[in-house]
């Protein structure tokens, strides 16, 4: 099938920039030529056209790193084992709903669930969405520390086997991309502050972490990490970690040293640590030191209380579909900074595209890449 589509303007996150009263020429689901409306209907006349010149036309949106199929289904829904995935389902089908079309998901290993990584792959085998997996294990900052892994499933392990050199070359084997593969620090999780009193401790020593990137490294994987603090940051950075998930707290020092060693962040606004969350001063500065950062939603997730850049009111548990409303401060502030609109877009697509290894196929709207993109009304004036 091949068809042209029109918006009233394409911003295409690449070198083309934005195009007003721009086209596309999709042809089996991939973009063919990008240009301006009047040249593509001139070379193109008995092409059929879908007329969407009242709408900017994007990327569709990609959220780098959740917890839909997991963990999410058991805290928001009294599901069985039966049903577990059922639920999952509903979870991805709402995600797309909001104009995501690619995801990554984290796979930690989880007391009610005993499935291996390979049921969560056969489970969304067909879904129509693009669903990246990072092998993880996991450390939750109980009162007695509770690890488990996506190796061992529902079977939780000693804090020494974490670094286990059988196990770590599991998750390594089977990581799509560089998710939190391991938890530097102790999460919160989705516990009150009560519950998880441990919650921040630092779960691995140097040494232990120089030989989990290496194992990464020598399976041909890069690796990702949870941190936050400048102590945790410090260690993953001097480790050698890849990709920094959430970063809270990370310091003008870090920050150059992430831009030296090509490090990526991806920036989680809503929470996921034991520290405040990734403010818009936080993300300017990143973008600011051309840091490649991408904004998630760590969903489902609590709200960190009271932050004066979201608009939540209470604690209930928040999903992708709230990935533009948690971003917005942040763009906005990049704006207001003379930031082009496709640089601050790619904190949304084409940058957590990259993380994901996916950013030859999506993330921008340019030749040979597929046709994922999201329309919004454009505003009368």
């Amino acid at each position: 099938m091949k068809y042209m589509i029109r918006g009233k303007k394409l911003v295409t996150v690449s070198e083309l920039g934005t195009i007003d009263n721009g086209a596309m020429v999709i042809e089996n689901g991939v973009i063919v030529v990008v240009g301006e409306w009047a040249k593509l209907q001139q070379d193109f006349p008995n092409l059929e056209d879908v007329d969407y010149s009242n709408f900017v036309i994007t990327p569709s949106l990609v959220d780098c790193h959740t917890h839909l199929l997991e963990f999410a289904p058991t805290s928001l829904y009294p599901v069985t084992p039966e049903t577990h995935f059922v639920a999952g389902k509903a979870l991805l089908f709402h995600a797309l709903s909001a104009g995501i079309t690619a995801l990554g998901e984290q796979i930690c290993g989880h007391p009610l669930c005993d499935f291996s990584i390979e049921e969560y792959r056969k489970a969304v085998k067909d879904f129509p969405m693009d669903i990246s997996f990072a092998t993880t294990s996991i450390s939750i900052g109980f009162r007695d520390l509770a690890h488990f892994t996506s190796v061992t499933q529902s079977r939780s392990v000693k804090q020494n086997d974490l670094s286990d050199h059988r196990l770590v070359e599991k998750l390594a084997q089977h990581s799509d991309y560089p998710g939190e593969n391991i938890f530097i620090n102790a999460t919160p999780a989705n516990f009150t502050e009560e519950m998880v009193p441990r919650a921040g401790e630092i779960i691995y020593t140097a040494n232990e972490l120089k030989k989990i990137v290496d194992i990464f490294h020598e399976t041909g994987k890069k690796i990702g990490c949870h941190v936050a603090g400048e102590e945790g940051i410090q260690l993953a950075l001097d480790a050698g970690i890849d990709v920094l998930h959430h970063a809270h707290g990370i310091t003008e020092p870090q920050i150059q040293t992430v831009l030296e060693k090509g490090v990526q962040v991806v920036a989680t606004p809503m929470g996921g640590t034991h520290l405040k969350p990734n403010s818009p001063e936080e993300i300017l500065q990143l973008v600011k030191h051309n840091v490649p950062v991408s904004i998630s939603t760590d969903s489902y997730l609590p709200p960190y209380p009271k932050l004066s850049w979201l608009p939540f009111r209470d604690q209930s548990l928040k999903g992708p579909d709230v990935l533009m409303l948690i971003a917005h401060p942040s763009m906005k502030m990049l704006a207001a900074k003379q930031f082009d609109e496709n640089e601050v877009l790619a904190l949304l697509t084409a940058n957590p595209a990259k993380i994901l290894g996916k950013e030859k196929l999506y993330g921008q709207l340019t030749p040979g890449l597929q046709a994922n993109f999201r329309g919004r009304r454009y505003p009368r004036t």
